[in-house]
């Protein structure tokens, strides 16, 4: 099975990294923009919501959230995602900024659809690294640049 991997340099500590991947909160600013549902704690899950809408276009469950890996499975949106996983492992630097292994995995094929979703992780963790540094995120729409229209 096909995996999007992505390998990140953050100059920001890892607990910061953390906080802004394991925190519902902290996703919005990143990721979607907007306000998520559900709760980002082990054994529960979140939505995420894109522009106007109010049905989430994904929920994750959460597997594991520790200071250096947080995973989410996928349990509803594109058919495609059903089922993957989403992980992020943190690596602290000795210089005190963080390295990130972004993993989405799982996925039955590759093609279009997942080509346009790595570009686009690939711009929401450029979000993540930017805030992280700098509190300058990205998030939905300005992070969005495969658009599905």
């Amino acid at each position: 099975m096909p995996d999007i991997l992505h390998r990140i340099s953050i100059d920001a500590p890892s607990q910061r990294v953390h906080d802004l991947i394991a925190d519902t909160d902290g996703i919005a600013l990143w990721w979607t923009g907007r306000p998520l549902t559900g709760d980002h704690a082990v054994g529960s899950g979140f939505g995420v919501c894109f522009g106007d809408a109010d049905k989430p276009a994904a929920v994750m469950e959460v597997l594991t959230d520790t200071p250096d890996h947080v995973v989410w499975r996928v349990t509803e949106g594109p058919d495609s995602w059903i089922d993957t996983r989403i992980s992020f492992t943190l690596r602290p630097r000795e210089d005190g900024g963080t390295t990130l292994l972004f993993t989405h995995a799982g996925w039955q094929e590759a093609g279009e659809f997942m080509s346009g979703c790595s570009t686009n992780w690939g711009s929401y963790l450029t979000s993540l690294k930017t805030g992280a540094e700098s509190g300058a995120f990205a998030a939905y729409p300005a992070g969005e640049i495969s658009r599905w229209d």
